[in-house]
């Protein structure tokens, strides 16, 4: 979780974004109330009917379901993807209800906090990032299911990393053009004005440091888009690094699930060679070679190895303390003599309970007749 956590910090880096996130809390919660909630679902479905008459989106079995705005608490695996896609499908239901709650609600307080939702519901920025947010979770989305699985298959999780890297560089390098195009497309469809890309851009914090003039274009791409991704692209870089993800990957090979599926004689080698070589001598590396295709014929194949799903099972010796170590170690110190004295009867007595009186007999027996053939005195019984 905190790694999923992580990256939407990352992308909290950038101003913009942080005060996005702030924006789409605000929206859910004015809207996602009981009865806001029935509206929505009811608009909604409203919505689906009209477009299904033009002819817009295709019916059938299972699809054009009435779902529900997601809550950002309620996609732990997605990290808030959920919540922004749920967003995205419910956009123009979301708008109604507001629209209606902005002039019709019953107090001050609702029309004002959902007029403000709106506001912010219908501007450029929050659709913009709204959508580079979705592209963005949409590519790390699999990785973070995979580091939160139970069965923790970190070879398929160290894929997904490079996978996940790759496929950000690309969004970075190669999709601003299709991003702006989506996001004129559906500021069109929800008649949201479009700011001139070509325009000087100024904001409050810029005109009031004086910063260079720019574009607006530029602050779109650069500030926002190409910021958010080298944030992603630092985060992952920085928790998986090659030398991290390269000794995960090796590591796999001693991972004795499904009879030891992944065992590679190479891996190993290359795992000592890699990141243990101080802890073997050169005449050891050799050797481990020749050890570890004995073992690949010999061990992993042995039937006592079939059924095993984690390393802690290779290890089958019971470790047993002593309870009188125990006593003297842990006790001693905190106890006088004569409360040791007392821990000891108990201590005497209940081992005495493991033993049968004949056995004890035969035992004390066994001790007098050593000590008569001694010629000492047998303690009294």
């Amino acid at each position: 979780m905190e790694r999923i956590l992580a990256l939407v910090a990352a992308a909290k880096e950038v101003v913009d974004v942080h005060a996005f996130f702030l924006s789409l809390s605000n929206i859910i919660n004015v809207v996602c109330s009981c009865k806001r909630n029935d509206e929505l679902r009811s608009a909604y479905a409203t919505e689906i009917s009209h477009l299904v008459a033009i002819n817009q989106i295709e019916t059938g079995r299972g699809a054009n379901q009435i779902g529900t705005l997601k809550r950002s608490g309620d996609t732990r695996w997605s990290s808030h993807f959920n919540s922004i896609c749920s967003l995205l499908r419910m956009f123009g239901a979301i708008t109604s209800v507001l629209e209606d709650l902005a002039t019709n609600g019953s107090t001050y307080s609702q029309r004002g906090d959902a007029t403000y939702a709106l506001k912010s519901l219908l501007s450029f920025d929050f659709v913009f990032i709204l959508h580079m947010m979705k592209e963005i979770m949409g590519i790390t989305d699999k990785l973070c299911q995979a580091l939160q699985q139970k069965s923790q298959d970190i070879l398929n999780a160290m894929h997904l990393v490079s996978s996940t890297k790759s496929l950000i560089q690309q969004l970075r390098d190669s999709s601003w053009g299709a991003l702006l195009e989506k996001v004129s497309s559906f500021c069109n469809d929800h008649a949201i004005q479009i700011p001139d890309m070509g325009a000087s851009f100024s904001d409050i914090i810029r005109s009031r440091r004086k910063k260079d003039v720019v574009t607006v274009e530029h602050h779109y791409r650069v500030d926002i888009f190409t910021s958010v991704i080298d944030f992603q692209l630092k985060e992952l870089n920085s928790r998986f690094s090659e030398q991290a993800t390269e000794l995960l990957i090796l590591s796999t090979s001693l991972d004795p699930k499904d009879v030891f599926k992944l065992f590679s004689v190479c891996n190993i080698c290359n795992l000592v060679k890699n990141f243990y070589s101080l802890d073997f001598s050169e005449q050891e590396k050799i050797q481990l070679d020749y050890e570890l295709q004995h073992y690949e014929l010999d061990v992993v194949k042995a039937p006592d190895f079939q059924n095993l799903s984690t390393l802690a099972e290779l290890s089958t010796t019971e470790r047993a303390f002593s309870a009188m170590k125990i006593i003297k170690t842990r006790l001693r110190n905190k106890m006088e003599d004569e409360f040791l004295a007392d821990c000891m009867i108990v201590l005497f007595h209940y081992c005495h309970k493991s033993f049968s009186e004949v056995r004890i007999l035969e035992l004390y027996a066994k001790l007098e007749d050593g000590i008569n053939s001694s010629g000492a005195s047998a303690p009294n019984p």
